[in-house]
């Protein structure tokens, strides 16, 4: 099958296409080999939200949790099954694109119990526990940047374990980020693990930047405020993009990464994350085609993979030397009075919520599943 002419000169470009979806239905239709055959697909992204939306739709899983309704499960040990279960059956569907690319991409991303978010420890036992069921070297699992996130993201690299890191919203938390994946690799090699077969993706999230900032801009409602619209995220994401290339791509401070990369340890690369446009008044492949540069990942929700497809304009490097630029969009938000430490201070704490919930929501309704099954009316 011949891959759609947009997203194959995304991918080289440098950007390494994943879906930010997945279900059992998309694994066993074989839409998601599709994706991969047509759409450039070479990983994929889940959160609490994208399972709830998947448990909650169809009868995929209706024969496995009348199983594990038999066994005597509870809601927390159903939902660990099903998704691990649906993660490692999309780890094997990347098992050839994961081969393919010595490691760098075929990637399925787990993520943590979004309530232990401000856990440290019991992050840490979540993470090796998530890696010991999927058993498959191409998982990555995710863990939030809050601040009791940072230390479990360098034990869990420091125990050989690829880690996407996720709900990253300012410079200065990515910043803290590569620091702990550094960190991260140094335990791992005393330890004795193979830095080379450690990966790990830094997940900053763009369009619920703006969604934050132009409500704010909108309630300022100056000519000043309302010029900025939209601009926020792809600024901000320009800037973290500047502070990548100088601490893995021979900025100032790379000599901590270099030492680490003659023992074979990988860069972390960035990955866009939240980019489905959520204003109708934006392009809708926006955070796509104005965030594309060497050795990133963005992340794609469907609605917005099909639309990069069918209009998407890639026209080569669009971040690289424009921190400048970015930085000017800053000081202009900061001038008309925008609180950006504020903005990314709510932002991290709406993230985390709303998995929370969406977490929340999987388990009732997978107990109610489990006792109706128990019952002989599932």
């Amino acid at each position: 099958m011949a891959q759609n002419e947009n997203l194959a000169a995304l991918s080289a470009a440098g950007v390494s296409v994943w879906l930010d979806d997945l279900s059992r239905d998309r694994i066993q239709s074989g839409n998601l080999l599709e994706l991969i055959e047509t759409r450039s697909v070479v990983g994929v992204t889940t959160n609490p939200t994208i399972f709830q939306g998947a448990l909650s739709q169809g009868h995929a899983y209706d024969g496995q949790l009348k199983e594990l309704a038999a066994q005597g499960a509870d809601a927390d040990a159903a939902i660990r099954t099903i998704t691990t279960d649906d993660v490692r059956a999309a780890c094997d569907v990347f098992a050839p694109v994961f081969e393919a690319t010595g490691g760098v991409d075929g990637r399925v991303s787990i993520e943590v119990d979004p309530r232990l978010a401000f856990d440290t420890d019991r992050t840490v036992a979540q993470a090796v526990e998530l890696w010991k069921i999927v058993d498959r070297p191409n998982l990555f699992i995710k863990i939030p940047a809050t601040e009791e996130g940072l230390p479990a993201i360098a034990a869990v690299i420091g125990e050989g374990i690829s880690v996407n890191v996720t709900l990253i919203f300012s410079v200065q938390r990515y910043r803290a980020v590569m620091g702990a994946y550094l960190e991260g690799v140094k335990k791992a090699k005393i330890a004795g693990h193979d830095p080379a077969r450690i990966h790990s993706v830094a997940s900053f999230f763009v369009s619920r930047v703006d969604t934050e900032i132009d409500k704010r801009l909108e309630a300022l409602g100056t000519d000043e405020a309302l010029a900025l619209r939209g601009k926020a995220g792809i600024a901000n994401a320009r800037l973290a993009y500047a502070e990548y290339q100088d601490v893995f791509d021979g900025g100032k401070h790379t000599s901590t990464f270099l030492n680490l990369a003659s023992s074979g340890a990988n860069r972390q690369r960035p990955l866009w994350a939240s980019t489905g446009v959520k204003n109708p008044e934006y392009a809708d492949t926006m955070y796509v085609t104005e965030l594309v540069a060497p050795n990133t990942v963005n992340t794609l929700p469907e609605k917005t993979l099909q639309a990069v497809a069918d209009h998407g304009v890639v026209s080569g490097d669009t971040v690289s030397g424009k921190a400048a630029e970015a930085e000017d969009v800053f000081d202009r938000l900061t001038a008309v009075g925008v609180d950006l430490d504020d903005v990314f201070a709510v932002l991290e704490r709406e993230g985390v919520d709303k998995f929370e919930k969406s977490w929340e929501e999987l388990l009732s309704a997978t107990a109610d599943e489990l006792k109706s099954a128990s019952t002989g009316n599932g």
